[in-house]
This record gives C-alpha cells, sequence and structure tokens, in this order.
C-alpha cells in the first residue's frame, strides 16, 4: 500500500464538519483480496488490537466492523478503523471516520478524526503498516506504536489547567486558537479576544510576575504587610548558607531565588552534610540561593482568581505504605499501577520517578530500594509535595479559616496578580497561621490547576470557572460577525464592496481574498489568502470588529474552512471551473462542496443565496440558519414563495435595486447609481451587490449607510484591482479583469459592447489546472467575443508549457476565428504590451490576467508615455 497524500483538515471540511485527517490511499494489489480472502483476518486483528471489538461500522453495534471483515471489505476501510482506534488507545478518543472510493482503481480516501493533527497523521501512517502486515502475514508489533503516538501527545497536548480554561470556555460557546505548541492559547476573536499561557492571562501584572518570580524579594513585601513568613536570607555561596543556617537554625530548607514546579528545592535539611548536598541542588537552577526556616506541617496551596479565594488544596509528597512482603522499588511499581497516574499531566496523578531526591531520602533513614518496608509504615520519597514529582492532593477548601481567606486574598491584592497560587505551609488551616506557627513560603504567578479540578481526595473545585468569567464577565461578548463568501466567480468583489460598506458604517474591519489580508484600510499581507491561514490570520487581529472572509474552494478541500461557523455565509454561483482537481469533477459536487459555507452558519445567523442559479438553491435544504435570497428577476417565483413565508430579499425593480421584506419594498438605490455596474450594463456586479447588500444589512448596517457606500465603491485598481478595472489610454480603452473560466468571460459579454464601438482586442490565457473541455470553453467563449486575441501561457501548473495555450487556441478557432487574427505570447506582459501597440482610436484592450499588479502597472506606465509623447508633440 501506499499513501499518496496525507494531510490534516483543520475545521469544517468537504467530508466531515470536524477537524480530520484526510489520506489518499493506493492499496495496490490489495483491490483484488478483500478480506474475505485472507485467512483468520477477523482474528488476528482481534488479538492485536482487542478493543477493535468494540467498533460498529454500519451494522450499528459492539463487534459490527468486524462482522464487516469476516465478510470481506477493502483494506482501505480497515486503515481507517485501525487508525480510529490506535489513537484511542494513546487516550485521544475520536469515533468519527469514512473511506471513500475514486475513479482510480485501487485509490481510496481515507478520512478520520483526530484531536491532535500530529498524532493523527502518524495514527494514519501506522494504520496502513500495521493493515500491511496483516494482510500479508507479517509480524507486527501494537505496543512501540502506541508509545510513539503517547510520545508525540505528550509533546503536544494541553497541560490540565489550560484544558480546563478552554473546556470552560467552549462550554459558553466562546471559540478558541491555538496561537503555539505550547500553552499561548487566544479565547475569542477579534477585538472581543483575550489571550492565556497555561493559567497567565494578557492583562496579568508583569511587575507582580517577577515579584512573584523573586522569592526573596516577595518574603520583604508580605513580611512589611505583616504576613507570616519563614525567617531566612539569600546567599551566593555554600559558606553563607551555612551562615545563615546557623544564625536562623537547623532544619533549614533550601531553594533557588527564582524556580517553578518545586525544581532545587530541598526541605527539613537538617546538618551541614545535608546543607551542602541541597545548596549544590539549588545553584543548578538559580545563582543565589535562599536559606529559610523549616516549617513543620503540611504543605498547602491557596488559589486566589481575580481577587477572590476559590480553591485550597494539602499537597502531600510522594510516599509508599509498606506491607511487610515487597521491597521499596516494589511498592513504588504497584503505586505507578493506579490508573489515575500517568506521564507528565496526561492524568489525575504523575507516576512516581526514582530521582536524586529519593535516594537522598532513603539514604538519610539508612534504607534502599531493594528493602523490605515493613507493614504499615509510610515512606516519603520527595522532601516537596509538587504533583509533577508524584505527590497527591486533598481539597481542603471548606476547611480556610476566615482569617486565612483574607490573608490569600490581601496578598493578591499586594503582588498585584490576578491569578495567584499562595503556597503556606502549616499543620492546618483551620486556624490562624499565626496561631500554628505556619507561614506563607512563596507565590506562584501562573499556579496548576490541576491538584483543584482533580483531588486526590475531597471534592473537584472547577476552577477554570472563575478564570473565564474574569476574562469574560456576564453580558460581555466573545465573537465578532463574522461574513464568509463564496461560489465560482465574483468572491474577491462582494468581500471587498461588504468591507466597503461595514468600514464606512464606522466597524473595523478584517478581510482577507485572493489579493491579500487588509486591516481596515491597510494591506498586511500581500498574496493569496482566501484559504483557511486568511481566517487565522483575521481573527487572530485584535483590532478587528467584523471579519470578512473569501473562501475558495481549494482552501476548503485541502484545509477545511479555518474558522467554526460564520454569521453570515453568501454563497454566490456554481458554474465551471477548477472541475476534475482533488476529486471535485462534476458541477454537483461542486455545489456540495461550496454549500459547505452556508451549512456551518450559526442557527441565529444568516444565508444569503443566489436565487437565479438552480444549484445554489438545491442547497437551502441543508441550511440551519435563516436564508435570504437574491434575484436579478424580480418576477423569480422563489422570491415570492420565501416572502410569503416571512424571507427577506433583494431584487431590481423598475430600475432600483431594492430590499423587500414581507409586501414592504425599501429602495436602496437606482442600479444605474452605483458605479461598479457600469451603468446597470454589468449584470454580473449588479448580482454581487445583491449580495453584498444582504449581508450588510444581516449584519445590522442600516440602509442609508449602505446606500451611501455602494455610490463610493468603484471599479477602480485602488479599491477592486484586477477587477473590471477600465482605464483610458489616450484614445482607447483597456479593461483588466482576473476572470480565468468560461463563466468569468461570458458575464463580460453584456457589458464589454457598451464600452465602445471599436474593434476587442483580448489578452487571455487559460489555467493549466483546468480539465481540456474548461479550457476548449474558455477559448470558444473568447472567439464569439473578441476581433483580435492574444493567447499567453502564464499559469501552465502541471502541464507543459505551450500545452494550455494550445488548447485555448483550438476553443478559439473552433468557433470560427479567423486565424490571421489569433497570437500565440507565450509571456504574459510581453502579450499585454503587443495588445496595447495593436490598439487604435476606439478599441477596447480586455486583458484576462493572472498577474494583476503587474498587468496594471504595464498599463499606467503606457499611459504615462503616451502623455508624455502628446505634451513633447504639442511643445514641438
Amino acid at each position: 500500500m501506499n499513501i499518496e497524500e496525507i494531510r490534516a483538515l483543520w475545521g469544517p471540511n468537504y467530508y466531515s464538519r470536524y477537524p480530520a485527517i484526510y489520506m489518499l490511499l493506493d492499496i495496490g494489489e490489495l483491490e483484488e483480496r478483500p478480506s474475505d480472502t485472507i485467512p483468520d483476518m477477523k482474528d488476528r486483528l482481534l488479538k492485536l488490537i482487542p478493543t477493535m471489538m468494540e467498533h460498529r461500522c454500519s451494522p450499528g453495534y459492539p463487534g459490527g466492523f468486524l462482522e464487516r471483515v469476516g465478510e470481506g471489505t477493502w483494506a482501505g476501510h480497515i486503515v481507517e478503523h485501525v487508525a480510529i482506534e490506535l489513537q484511542c488507545l494513546a487516550h485521544m478518543d475520536v469515533g468519527f471516520g469514512k473511506t471513500l472510493g475514486t475513479d482510480a482503481k485501487g485509490v481510496y480516501k481515507v478520512v478520520f478524526r483526530y484531536r491532535d493533527p500530529e498524532v493523527g497523521v502518524e495514527a494514519g501512517k501506522a494504520a496502513v503498516m500495521i493493515v500491511d502486515a496483516l494482510f500479508n502475514n507479517k509480524p507486527i508489533q501494537i505496543k512501540p506504536i502506541i508509545t510513539r503516538l503517547n510520545e508525540i501527545r505528550d509533546e503536544n497536548m494541553f497541560g490540565p489547567s489550560t484544558h480546563s480554561i478552554i473546556k470552560e470556555a467552549q462550554s459558553r460557546g466562546i471559540p478558541h486558537i491555538r496561537l503555539n505548541k505550547h500553552s499561548y492559547v487566544q479565547l475569542g476573536h477579534g477585538i472581543h479576544q483575550r489571550r492565556i499561557q497555561a493559567t497567565m492571562v494578557d492583562n496579568t501584572s508583569a511587575i507582580g510576575v517577577e515579584i512573584a518570580d523573586d522569592k526573596e524579594q516577595t518574603k520583604e513585601i508580605l513580611l512589611e504587610a505583616g504576613v507570616p513568613v519563614p525567617r531566612g536570607k539569600s546567599t551566593d555561596s555554600l559558606d553563607g548558607a551555612f551562615i545563615v543556617a546557623k544564625d536562623i537554625g537547623y532544619p533549614v530548607t533550601m531553594k533557588p531565588l527564582v524556580g517553578h514546579h518545586g525544581k532545587g528545592i530541598t526541605a527539613n535539611v537538617k546538618n551541614e552534610r545535608e546543607l551542602k548536598i541541597a545548596y549544590n541542588s539549588a545553584k543548578k537552577f538559580h545563582d543565589q540561593v535562599i536559606v529559610e526556616k523549616h516549617l513543620e506541617g503540611f504543605d498547602h496551596r491557596l488559589l486566589v482568581i481575580n481577587g477572590e479565594l476559590v480553591a485550597a488544596a494539602r499537597r502531600e509528597p510522594a510516599s509508599v505504605m509498606g506491607n511487610g512482603k515487597s521491597t521499596i522499588r516494589e511498592l513504588i511499581d504497584m503505586v505507578n499501577k493506579d490508573p489515575r497516574r500517568g506521564i507528565g499531566h496526561e492524568k489525575v496523578l504523575t507516576k512516581i520517578k526514582i530521582d536524586y531526591m529519593t535516594k537522598r531520602l532513603l539514604k538519610q533513614q539508612n534504607l534502599k530500594l531493594t528493602d523490605v518496608l515493613p507493614e504499615g509504615r509510610l515512606l516519603h520519597l520527595k522532601s516537596t509535595a509538587n504533583l509533577s514529582t508524584g505527590g497527591c492532593s486533598i481539597d481542603v477548601t471548606d476547611e480556610v479559616h476566615p482569617q486565612i481567606k483574607r490573608m490569600a486574598e490581601r496578598i493578591s491584592k499586594i503582588i498585584n496578580i490576578n491569578v495567584m497560587g499562595i503556597d503556606v505551609v502549616a499543620p492546618h488551616l483551620k486556624r490562624p497561621l499565626k496561631e500554628t506557627n505556619g507561614g506563607v513560603i512563596e507565590v506562584n504567578a501562573a499556579p496548576g490547576f490541576r491538584m483543584h479540578l482533580e483531588p486526590y481526595f475531597g471534592k473537584k473545585r472547577n476552577v477554570a470557572k472563575p478564570l473565564v468569567d474574569m476574562l469574560f464577565p456576564p453580558e460581555s461578548e466573545s465573537t465578532i460577525p463574522i461574513i464568509a463568501v463564496t461560489g465560482t466567480n465574483g468572491k474577491t468583489t462582494t468581500v471587498r464592496l461588504i468591507s466597503h460598506i461595514l468600514k464606512y458604517a464606522g466597524k473595523s474591519v478584517g478581510m482577507c481574498c485572493t489579493d491579500g489580508i487588509e486591516i481596515g484600510n491597510q494591506l498586511v499581507l500581500e498574496g493569496d489568502y482566501s484559504g483557511p491561514s486568511g481566517a487565522s490570520h483575521i481573527l487572530t487581529e485584535p483590532l478587528v470588529d467584523h471579519a470578512v472572509l473569501e473562501v475558495a474552494r481549494g482552501g476548503i478541500l485541502r484545509r477545511g474552512l479555518g474558522y467554526d461557523d460564520s454569521d453570515v455565509g453568501v454563497l454566490l454561483n456554481i458554474s465551471a471551473d477548477h472541475l476534475g482537481l482533488d476529486g471535485i469533477n462534476t458541477l454537483d459536487e461542486l455545489a456540495e462542496l461550496k454549500s459547505i459555507v452556508v451549512e456551518t452558519v450559526k442557527p441565529e445567523g444568516v444565508a444569503i443565496l443566489n436565487a437565479d442559479d438552480e444549484r445554489v438553491m438545491k442547497c437551502k435544504d441543508k441550511i440551519k440558519s435563516k436564508i435570504v435570497l437574491f434575484s436579478l428577476n424580480e418576477s423569480n417565483p422563489a422570491l415570492a414563495v420565501h416572502t410569503s413565508n416571512g424571507g427577506i430579499v433583494v431584487t431590481v425593480k423598475d430600475g432600483n435595486l431594492i430590499l423587500r421584506k414581507g409586501t414592504l419594498d425599501m429602495i436602496i438605490d437606482r442600479v444605474s447609481n452605483i458605479p461598479i455596474t457600469f451603468g446597470g450594463k454589468a449584470a454580473f456586479n449588479i448580482a454581487n451587490a445583491m449580495a453584498a447588500v444582504a449581508a450588510a444589512y444581516s449584519v445590522g448596517i442600516d440602509i442609508k449607510s449602505i446606500q451611501t457606500s455602494l455610490v463610493t465603491f468603484n471599479s477602480s485598481t485602488g479599491q477592486l484591482p484586477g477587477r473590471v478595472n477600465l482605464i483610458d489610454v489616450g484614445s482607447f480603452k483597456v479593461l483588466i479583469d482576473y476572470g480565468h473560466n468560461p463563466s468569468a468571460i461570458e458575464s463580460l459579454a453584456g457589458l464589454i459592447p457598451h464600452l465602445t464601438n471599436g474593434k476587442k482586442i483580448n489578452v487571455g490565457s487559460g489555467t493549466g489546472n483546468r480539465m481540456d473541455e474548461s479550457l476548449l470553453d474558455f477559448g470558444k467563449n473568447l472567439g464569439k467575443m473578441y476581433d483580435h486575441i492574444i493567447i499567453c501561457d502564464s499559469d501552465p501548473r502541471q502541464r507543459k508549457i505551450g500545452e494550455t495555450a494550445e488548447m485555448v487556441r483550438k476553443g478559439v478557432l473552433s468557433t470560427g476565428f479567423p486565424k490571421k487574427n489569433l497570437q500565440m505570447v507565450q509571456d504574459e506582459s510581453e502579450a499585454i504590451q503587443t495588445a496595447l501597440r495593436l490598439a487604435k482610436d476606439g478599441d477596447l484592450v480586455v486583458i484576462q490576467a493572472n498577474f494583476i499588479k503587474k498587468a496594471i502597472q504595464i498599463v499606467l506606465e503606457y499611459k504615462e508615455n503616451i502623455s508624455i509623447k502628446g505634451k513633447n508633440k504639442k511643445l514641438a
């Protein structure tokens, strides 16, 4: 078997409404060998992965999939199920999958859900290896594969604190975007976004964090404020540590001046020999080491969020209890078998590792790992109670004395950290610290939540809730309106016009399209951003309060939408373009693909559909939101039905563009007053304008603002580069347009005759990744419309240079177009210059440019040269 392609789809996509792995798999000769032809296939699969028994598949009950294997199914289908199960075995539960055939024999699309994209891709590759081994009766080991998936998961997964915050946000409909491979996460979109890094939030005081990191400064500040803290002092030498310890008296605790997660801390140091070892341990993490009085009691953590104590836990060091039979090492192994213990932060508890700290504690008690611990004897294996070293937590929130509660809340204000962990050592928290000789030993600026979310004993505390409450108080917004536009033609024009309307209404707009990304009126990134990366850029932009996204077919297919849902989805039209690519071969398949944009509109949102397009209207039944229709034909029967059911339509009546609600018609403006319609002659831009009006109205823009915006938007190279840009060049005109498919050429047919009475000259180029039929139709449409045609080959894609141009040439000549008026000029720039030199008074040069910026530059430079020559002639 051979994986021809494998990639992660980020969001809703052609195959699923969930993030999924897409694999194009060639099963080769296994196409002739379904599973029922392989002896004992079902039994060997079950023996290798016993949990496959749970898979239901189409029968709908446990064991259903194995029945399919016994009856006979193909290798690709088995790969799908194995890839799903491998992820489940790596503690990343998924359930969705599908396997689809293609036109190529033995080639399948295998699609399955993932939780982490890297784990998903690796699971797909491993599944192919496993299934290949099963079909060919080769030995295969499953354990190393699961170990590898666990390693990838641990590298990529969110820690329990971050995960809990995201989960709480999701429960409120607040979206999240991961900003790096670690714990840097955005909650919400655009102007309403908030950012976290683990439990540190975007407005956490930087000064407070610096103070918390410096343990000695923290103690000084708290001491001055009357908070009980252990006596101590920092030093940068071993001799200094001896002096401090002697002054305050043993036992002492050693810790680095700056540190986290208990690293370098040694508690209960009883003599100079132990102090030397502890000093060297702390010195590994910071040049300055704190020596402070060891406090007797338990290690407690107080969690304060937004100035309020929300949880308290007692932390106990990793330990084992003797049974009189097992060695200490065996007892540790038994404790680590607890299903609640895992590697790192994957579970409630962490497995206990035998490290230097463990060996030091054993040595202090004259014990070895091979010694048998007497029954009932408790042996602490760590001197600190951190969960990351195998400790456990007990919830004591309800035991906290009111005075300790007030003290903790006061400390958070003094240090000025809005999410703070306060470490307290005391026998208990039922009485004030001064009564129990307890004290605050440090504060933490990014406290872990795990001990409170899932304590070993006691009540679970949803400490993510007060944090999300702080970031997003009741009634606050977390998202911005998202308007997504798709279709075959007109996407960029419609996206730019919607953005123009919104900006005129005072909105801060983020817009992405095939030209680039604009924030407000500034182009911040140039290039084709009509895919999910463009959406992601816009939604993470903190200045944006409205997002307008162009959504192209390629982005949906290759990476998914890039967002979960939208407030407004626009489906402009469906016509032949890019067919034959990525398995989309028919107009119906193209319609199904593009309909995802309107199917993923929020239930309370609006889907805007072109009522004049039959395939667009077929999507209507799959839409869950409200619908607005637009049509160039006021008599379109669909409009009457829609308005009778309370729907809104946008259409043209008596030369006016109107918005109709029930029996009420609201006039937007005369169509002829809207510049991009070229006096009402460009029907395609009338349709684009109607879609833009519907979108703007659907997000609350008033009619007057819409009307004023429409008349101030035109097809200039500044506002709408490469979209029907009409430029006067001396005695003739040039029209620059990006259209590269048959319907785009055809749509200009109604406009071009009205622009000039002279000869019509075209510079055109097909795109190499179109089907032969599409390129021939492209040429045919050119042949029907123009008097002189220059064909170039500006975008050959996977074809040989000249092959695309030859297909277009055949299409042109099939219309009876005279050969003498047809030229082949390979380079687009040269072709444009040739056309400009051919043009005479009253002619029109139409440039279907692939490189828009360059085409505009050539035309404007030619115009400037003509102007200079004219001035010089007059002077002469």
